[in-house]
């Protein structure tokens, strides 16, 4: 509990998902608290917006996977509704400059990247070869502990050669690399190219977040951002946005934590919730564990656009087509249809990685021109012609610099990674980046949560 000379037990740095959960937590367990957010909204990467036409969608996340089972209790604890993400009808795998269309493969191991390959009418041998790849990369990822990839058979190698590289071993054609680089920019990892990360890392990704477990199952009516605006508006109390965090100075008896214009919270103990790079703005005495920093030296965040195109309704359904797009198009890598019950038409979608990079490059008009030109190339002409057209940035959000989530370097997981386990004195780690269990997902983003405040209550001896 709080001495006299403090101001509240904890200080909660970063009022994301994982710190609302986190507060909220100690809250429930009688402490005192207070939640920092920089930003002048709460949420993090869980970020709404209400468009032209009144309708709520999701900024960032906005999936509920069928193994999310902390999300999916909090959702029905506040009365949030699911509906299922529409795979009914056939996806369109677009290769090369040819749309393929085939339905989608439900059991994931069997699949290329969610479609049923023999439906595909891509080269035999070709086929055949990334398939066979893909199982042995699956073999690869039962062997990685996912609570510590370090201690993986050949963990120092597998950690020294990039995704790149490894494919090059392997002597992967490039039907056989795309599924790995697709990985790499979307599913899990998020934002960031083969070259730029190691085959233990992509593995690990695969071990705490199995695409099989199928994470983009459902939607939230509304938008899944309003469960962070619930969070909010229990905690608005000790809530203060537009309170960047400069400092944490800690001795043995607790932790003064300096914000904005030099202000000063002193507590018994801290939690730093925030994207693993931003905790290098965030100035600590005594200093982080040279293990500590170097890890997050080498970790950044992903490069990712979200697109929301909005259409009178799903055209593409009248089709039989699901929305489903995967493929190697100059800008738009993914659309799924996310069109709420009752409609409007809505095809969410990313750029990731250097398609991002470039992308952001170019003027207003002609990022807008290249999204509705590979929309087109996805769902034919109508497709070009939005009611309304969404596209946000997260490399351009300050107080999370890119999405999903950070990465590290080849060779960081094994030389630094223990480093990260583990409170700094009475600092404590959260934010989806510190979970075992769905990394980069809300659900990694709770349960960082609530580890993080069992972690204070040991710390405070409760």
């Amino acid at each position: 509990m709080a001495t006299p000379e403090a101001d509240v037990d904890v200080v909660v740095v970063g009022a994301g998902l994982s710190g609302l959960i986190c507060a909220r937590e100690l809250r429930r367990q009688g402490l005192a608290v207070q939640l920092l957010e920089a930003r002048e909204r709460w949420g993090g990467r869980m970020h709404g917006h209400t468009t032209a036409s009144g309708l709520r969608v999701d900024l960032g996340g906005q999936w509920v996977g069928t193994t999310h089972h902390r999300l999916i209790g909090l959702l029905e604890e506040f009365g949030l509704r699911l509906y299922p993400t529409h795979y009914d009808g056939e996806g369109i795998f677009h290769w090369n400059g040819v749309p393929h269309r085939a339905g989608v493969e439900h059991h994931y191991p069997s699949s290329l990247l969610f479609f049923r390959p023999e439906e595909l009418n891509l080269p035999p041998a070709e086929l055949h070869d990334t398939l066979a790849l893909q199982r042995t990369f699956l073999e690869l990822v039962e062997r990685v502990p996912p609570a510590a990839p370090w201690t993986a058979p050949e963990a120092e190698a597998l950690d020294r050669i990039s995704i790149a590289g490894w494919l090059e071993q392997q002597s992967a054609g490039e039907l056989a690399r795309y599924p790995f680089a697709w990985l790499t920019r979307m599913g899990g990892s998020g934002g960031i190219e083969p070259h730029e990360s190691s085959i233990l890392h992509l593995a690990w990704t695969q071990a705490t977040a199995p695409q099989h477990e199928t994470p983009e199952a459902w939607l939230v009516e509304g938008g899944a951002a309003q469960l962070a605006a619930r969070l909010a508006a229990e905690l608005a109390d000790v809530l203060r946005l537009r309170a960047p965090v400069g400092a944490i100075e800690q001795d043995g008896g607790g932790v003064r934590v300096s914000h904005s214009a030099g202000e000063v919270v002193t507590a018994a103990a801290a939690v730093v919730a925030i994207p693993p790079p931003l905790r290098l703005g965030i100035r600590f005495s005594p200093a982080l564990p040279p293990d500590c920093s170097g890890l997050l030296q080498r970790s950044a965040m992903g490069s990712m656009v979200k697109v929301l195109a909005l259409y009178p309704q799903p055209f593409w359904r009248e089709r039989g087509l699901n929305g489903l797009g995967i493929g190697n198009l100059p800008t738009l890598e993914l659309t799924v249809d996310s069109t709420p019950p009752g409609g409007p038409g809505l095809l969410a979608g990313f750029i990731a990685g250097e398609r991002a990079v470039r992308w952001q490059r170019l003027p207003e008009p002609q990022r807008r021109q290249a999204v509705l030109d590979d929309l087109a190339r996805w769902w034919g002409p109508q497709a070009a012609e939005p009611e309304e057209l969404v596209l946000h940035n997260w490399n351009a959000e300050t107080w999370t610099g890119g999405a999903f989530t950070s990465f590290p370097a080849p060779g960081a997981l094994t030389t630094y990674g223990p480093a990260a386990q583990g409170p700094h004195v009475r600092v404590v780690w959260a934010g989806t980046e510190a979970a075992s269990r769905w990394p980069g997902y809300f659900e990694g983003a709770i349960e960082a949560g609530l580890a993080a405040a069992q972690q204070v209550r040991e710390l405070l001896g409760g």
